[in-house]
């Protein structure tokens, strides 16, 4: 199996380099033929939330409609897949940053009781400790 960057993943979401969005069509309908699959690191994933969001101006709803849209295709692997499948179906019912619920979802399934922060915004989350 391999794994994608967040550009790869960043060209097949938005489309804005016709090239490289046709080596990814290619890349996932060849994946889709052998019937192997693709991997996400969690990594990519909330890198790709923060370039969407920071560099992309994407709307909130745009990204979440993405990602459900995402977990639909069966030739992607994701690391940590029941953290981003709880996030992709609760992200919408909060105000929460979306790099925060991913990180916050993330470290409750690996055993964290909480995730220490600065971000005072963060800490109204049931993820998040402020850091004293």
């Amino acid at each position: 199996m391999k794994a994608i960057d967040t550009n790869v993943l960043v060209r097949f979401l938005v489309n804005d380099d016709p090239v490289q969005t046709g080596k990814v069509y290619k890349l996932f309908k060849k994946a889709e033929d052998d019937k192997t699959k693709l991997f996400i690191p969690i990594t990519v994933f909330i890198e790709t939330l923060w370039v969407l969001e920071s560099l992309y101006k994407t709307p909130r709803s745009v990204i979440l409609d993405y990602f459900k849209e995402l977990l639909l295709l069966p030739i992607l692997e994701y690391e940590n897949l029941s953290s981003v499948q709880k996030f992709v179906h609760k992200a919408s019912e909060t105000n929460f940053g979306l790099a925060d619920l991913i990180i916050g979802y993330t470290s409750l399934e690996c055993g964290c009781e909480k995730v220490l922060t600065f971000d005072k915004k963060a800490v109204k989350s049931e993820f998040f400790e402020l850091l004293k």
